[in-house]
């Protein structure tokens, strides 16, 4: 018995310190299917959704959702320690439990009460207690419980350092989201985004804004992937997410390279589209990995394409016309289209559906359309609407009581 509890402990020691390495300190993807972690979102998270599908409102359970990220972190904080105490409990239980407890005086000592006299010693000295009540009688013993107390403080340590990490990046992703909002809607749509772009100088505008999200992405790669936890993590607002304004910006690209014709003046750079889009599909295909979410995307990759029906196509090729994009007019560009589409929509479906969050459309609905910031800073600057209001600026009034009197004056 004493021999399989030294087994046992140094098995859950190895387990803990390799996984929370993996997590917290290795920059790169983790490995292994029986790690901590994952094992602890498998048995957490759909359970969570379960509860959070009780709430009748959308609002209420993305209130649900929001919370599990940071409640998670926290949570796997307390599974890490809690084996980490149980690990050096078993590992002195191995040992004949060698230790002085005034509790045990004048009992008789049973396995499982040296077993719960173990846990006691263990548990205070992670959490660096140090009681003394309890008193080690052996030299083996006293070393153990230091190198107990070091791994705590290294473990606290860990812990604070880990969080400032983890929030930037949370950051850093979500100032690039909320400057989405202004520049394609919220929710982000391609056609949004691309007819508000149409001013002098947008097509630039807009090149560059392929380039900021480039960089995006890549830094989505460096994080998100060594972090998987920050996929859990919900923006502040309902109606945005990194996964929809990622998607509205692979859509973005996809039309770019498939159904704009790029020998149009001032059109948007196709090559820094091509680009985008290749690390962006790249970020997709990686956290679809870290989840495993291969069957997933093998299976909705077999479906019918729902994101862009027929009647959605003809609507987001009559707002580009209408922006006055000139679209290519060959019948190919339907066909190039759905064939890009198949890189990356099957890998954002499957995240979709295992984060529970929204994918964007293609355009903006037609109807129950809020306005937004950006719309009404647009039709104030607009001058036919101003006019068009029934009353007109002291600008133009001036403006029109001037053009009089030059025209009145010949000499002016």
């Amino acid at each position: 018995m004493h021999v399989a509890a030294m087994i046992l402990g140094c098995v859950f020691l190895a387990g803990v310190l390799l996984d929370a390495f993996q997590t917290i300190i290795l920059p790169r993807r983790p490995v292994g299917r029986f790690r901590i972690t994952r094992l602890f979102f498998l048995a957490t998270w759909g359970p969570w959704c379960a509860l959070a599908g009780i709430s009748p409102t959308k609002r209420g359970r993305e209130q649900m959702y929001s919370f599990y990220g940071p409640l998670s972190l926290l949570l796997l904080f307390v599974v890490w320690a809690m084996m980490l105490g149980i690990s050096y409990a078993l590992l002195y239980f191995g040992m004949h439990a060698p230790f002085d407890d005034p509790f045990a005086r004048g009992k008789v000592a049973t396995e499982w009460a040296r077993l719960w006299s173990c846990i006691y010693v263990s548990g205070t000295t992670l959490v660096t207690l140090g009681l003394g009540d309890v008193v080690p009688k052996t030299y083996a013993a006293r070393m153990l419980l230091i190198v107990e107390a070091g791994m705590g403080l290294g473990f606290v340590a860990l812990v604070i350092g880990y969080l400032p990490v983890l929030y930037t990046a949370f950051s850093t992703r979500e100032v690039a989201v909320a400057l989405l909002d202004a520049r394609a809607g919220s929710p982000p749509t391609a056609g949004e985004l691309m007819g508000r772009h149409n001013f002098d100088g947008g097509h630039e505008a807009m090149t560059q804004l392929l380039v900021e999200w480039e960089r995006w992405c890549a830094e989505m790669l460096e994080t998100h992937v060594s972090y998987p936890i920050l996929c859990f993590y919900r923006s502040q607002h309902d109606n945005q997410s990194w996964l929809s304004a990622l998607t509205a910006m692979l859509d973005t690209c996809a039309v770019l390279i498939t159904a704009i014709d790029s020998a149009q003046d001032g059109a948007p750079c196709v090559r820094q589209a091509q680009l985008t889009f290749a690390i962006g599909t790249h970020t997709l295909v990686d956290l679809g990995h870290v989840f495993r979410l291969e069957g997933t995307e093998r299976r909705l990759r077999d479906e019918p394409a729902m994101r862009l029906q027929d009647e959605e196509f003809a609507r987001l090729c009559a707002l580009l016309v209408k922006e006055g994009f000139l679209l290519c007019g060959d019948i190919g560009a339907r066909e190039r289209l759905l064939a890009i589409r198949r890189l990356y929509e099957p890998h954002a479906l499957a995240l979709a559906k295992y984060l529970r969050l929204d994918l964007p459309m293609w355009v903006p609905p037609e109807t129950g359309k809020k306005k937004d910031g950006w719309s009404a800073t647009a039709a104030l600057r607009s001058p036919s609407r101003v006019l068009g209001s029934g009353r007109r600026h002291v600008s133009d009034q001036s403006t029109a009581l001037h053009m009089e009197q030059e025209s009145s004056d010949p000499e002016g």
